[in-house]
């Protein structure tokens, strides 16, 4: 799962990157043309910071087991 989250956000950044070059820098595009590649740009953003975030938090935080949860663990 996580190999498909770290896909995702290079996917989400790529994206971003690709779309806000776009919106910033093209010349000649309509109104709509420029709404379309910002509206991408943002979901690349939104998306890029979730999937990092998701990446980014501790390995333990999301695991079920009791021994690795804080004020569990019993010293033996």
């Amino acid at each position: 799962m996580r190999k498909l989250v770290a896909i995702a956000n290079v996917i989400a950044w790529s994206g971003f990157w690709a779309f806000g070059y776009l919106a910033i820098t093209a010349e000649g595009l309509s109104e709509r043309q420029l709404l379309i590649a910002a509206v991408l740009a943002g979901f690349g953003f939104l998306t890029g910071i979730v999937t990092y975030l998701k990446l980014s938090a501790p390995k333990g935080a999301t695991s079920n087991n009791p021994a690795t949860k804080a004020g569990t663990m019993q010293e033996g």
